[in-house]
């Protein structure tokens, strides 16, 4: 396959940034996405220039590093991130723009790399699960019934990529944030923090500067592991809760 790429190249996240076209021959089908931006930072550094800056870690879709927007989508054509969408996924000619999460809460570090440590500060916000100390409980002496435990996997699978943030146009972390609240709120080891949790939860996400949620639904749309729209109705039920109870 022979592409033309137009790659966002930014020094840092005070410097302008412009589109730089690239042409690359000789890429196979069966490369990922991330493979074949190797094959032109190869390309690049042999020619003597600066190789394009991208974040990547495990390259097996599940630690969320991978950012990007490829033609206009977060993680591109396919529902999935990055590292494993392939070059199949398009067509031999194509033009292909890669560009950064564009965020105001994620600055532009180099290229088409973002600072997501907000998304840090969120979790770190939500503070920890009571757990008992002393020898190890029977397996079996916390019950939690099978649809409480269906739903905080369902929650637990967020890998904090950020595509929802990038997807959505008022650039809200509404899902994210959700997405980790429904995960320990609903099981007995997160429920002494549960109103604390959401309440500070949601205070760091809006001091982050992320914008607001307007239910536009492409934040569940272009998430790459299928975390659900209804996820932000059950954390604003938790969040009215906690409030609620705060004023009493």
């Amino acid at each position: 396959m022979r592409l033309t790429l137009r790659v966002w190249r930014q020094k840092n996240a005070g410097a302008p940034g412009a589109m730089a076209t690239y042409e690359v021959d000789g890429i196979s089908p069966d490369m990922s996405f991330l493979e074949m931006l190797d094959t032109l930072n190869e390309e690049l550094i042999l020619r003597g220039e600066d190789p394009v800056a991208f974040d990547h870690d495990c390259r097996e879709g599940i630690c969320g590093a991978c950012s990007l927007v490829i033609n206009g989508d977060a993680h591109g054509p396919e529902r999935t991130t990055s590292c494993q969408l392939h070059m199949r996924s398009f067509r031999d000619g194509d033009t292909i723009d890669i560009e950064p999460w564009r965020a105001a809460a994620f600055p532009v570090v180099k290229d088409l790399v973002v600072d997501r440590s907000a998304f840090d500060r969120i979790i770190q916000a939500g503070g920890y699960i009571s757990a008992p100390t002393g020898s190890a409980p029977e397996a079996h002496a916390t019950p939690v019934p099978k649809a409480d435990a269906d739903f905080a996997f369902e929650h637990a699978e967020c890998i904090g990529c950020g595509a929802c943030v990038a997807a959505c146009p008022n650039g809200s972390a509404m899902l994210f944030t959700s997405a980790k609240v429904n995960h320990l709120n609903v099981l007995p080891q997160g429920a002494p923090e549960r109103e604390t949790r959401v309440l500070d939860m949601v205070r760091v996400m809006d001091e982050e500067g992320f914008g607001g949620c307007t239910l536009t639904g492409e934040c569940a749309t272009a998430c790459p592991k299928g975390i659900p729209l209804p996820s932000i109705a059950a954390m604003n039920k938790e969040w009215l809760r906690a409030t609620r109870k705060a004023r009493r």
